[in-house]
């Protein structure tokens, strides 16, 4: 908590600084040049965010936090301006301050209303109540403002643009799906914002991906075959509709262009495996000339006696193996129920989750399993797991024994 708080302050003290610096100097402003070269810079922030995600310098969840940021800045930006007109500014300092107390205040404000607080302080689940109607009434205040300026320029693509993406904040999803139509009618070749388009509209229709959402789906991957989001309601879509092979190759896809540190590759993980033991999917590694067992582990899974009335028979069991050495990424994964435990288990290549990273690749392994509450491949409190000691790869008498409780 303390290393978090520590980021969102610097974070918030270089967004006070960015805006203020200009308030403090004195200038001649002409509000119109002044528009335009703060919506430059903010295209340019957001064209290097995406460069970064790219490239991995930032993770997926990195990205989105900036990226709200950056579009809130531009949206105050937009809705803090009436008719521009050529003017003297002699002293920015009263501005200044009822910014440098406004920008944490609304920045603290949106982790409340959008973020999850629960994560960082549990039993102070209820605190921020009265914050969030302050917060939205803030918020409202600005989209009605940007509204006003749209009416009066509505061939502005990117003012439509941060108006549906504030619509989808606010979770108003109708409004954001006019907003985003608009915006994507004005701008072409943005696949970004057509996967933005298809998240809203799948939404609004009740998260239903199929027709016009997976239109804009498929019309964002043409544009940027690697495309984030696109890949992943492709990857549901096709799930949805029995399609496993196709929901296994967007996600496989999705795993390869993900940052290695992603909170997301968790969640993918589980999904492709049970894409593939539905559809019966085998991976597409070469045979080895080797026994089955020597590019693989096999073992049993048990659980301690003194958790058996922890679980309910329904609940979720992972069973994974990962490298003894550097990301904690698992290279392959089977699922089972709780009640079918103890189970046999057998992790090969056929289970692998990246073709990169094969499990033959490997020396020496851990597997672990976890019995999830929640259903979810992300490690929760109250999870019940287990792991192994360092094992080579092609053991055949792994003991893993599922003994604690995630904290």
């Amino acid at each position: 908590m303390t290393v978090f708080l520590i980021i969102a302050v610097a974070m918030a003290t270089a967004a006070v600084g960015w805006v203020l610096l200009p308030l403090l100097r004195r200038r001649s402003d002409d509000g119109v040049v002044r528009a335009a070269s703060n919506l430059a810079v903010y295209r340019d922030q957001l064209t290097d965010l995406d460069a970064d995600l790219a490239s991995g310098t930032l993770s997926a969840a990195q990205y989105e936090q900036a990226k709200r940021e950056i579009e809130r800045r531009a949206l105050d930006e937009a809705g803090g301006e009436g008719t521009p007109a050529p003017r003297v500014l002699r002293d920015g300092r009263w501005t200044a301050a009822v910014l440098a107390a406004a920008i944490p205040l609304c920045a603290a404000s949106l982790y409340w209303l959008l973020g999850k607080p629960n994560a960082l302080s549990p039993q102070r689940a209820g605190v921020a109540a009265g914050e969030h109607q302050i917060t939205a009434q803030q918020i409202d205040a600005m989209v009605t403002r940007l509204v006003a300026r749209l009416e009066q320029n509505p061939d502005d693509a990117n003012g439509w643009a941060i108006l549906a993406r504030s619509y989808t904040a606010m979770q108003r999803f109708p409004e954001a799906v006019a907003a985003f139509a608009k915006a994507a009618a004005l701008t072409k070749g943005d696949a970004n914002l057509l996967a933005d388009y298809a998240d809203a509209l799948a939404v609004s229709a009740g998260r239903k991906i199929e027709g016009r959402p997976l239109e804009l789906i498929r019309q964002a991957l043409e544009l940027d075959p690697n495309q984030w989001k696109a890949l992943a309601m492709a990857g549901t879509a096709a799930f949805d509709r029995k399609d496993y092979k196709g929901a296994v190759s967007y996600w496989e896809k999705l795993v390869q262009v993900l940052p290695p540190d992603s909170g997301l590759r968790g969640s993918l993980t589980a999904s492709i495996a049970e894409a593939r033991q539905l559809g019966g999917i085998k991976s597409d590694a070469t045979p080895s000339p080797q026994p089955a067992t020597a590019a693989g582990v096999r073992g049993t899974v048990s659980l301690s006696p003194v958790l058996a009335g922890k679980i309910k028979p329904t609940d979720t069991v992972f069973i994974f193996v990962r490298a003894a050495e550097g990301s904690r990424q698992p290279l392959a994964v089977v699922r089972r129920q709780a009640n079918e435990l103890p189970a046999g288990f057998t992790l090969d290549d056929s289970q692998s989750m990246s073709a990169e990273r094969k499990l033959s690749g490997f020396r020496e392994v851990v597997v672990g399993a976890r019995i999830s509450k929640s259903g979810s491949a992300m490690p929760q409190s109250g999870d019940l797991e287990g792991v192994s000691q360092k094992v080579k790869v092609g053991a055949t008498d792994i003991a893993v024994v599922i003994d604690s409780v995630v904290p």
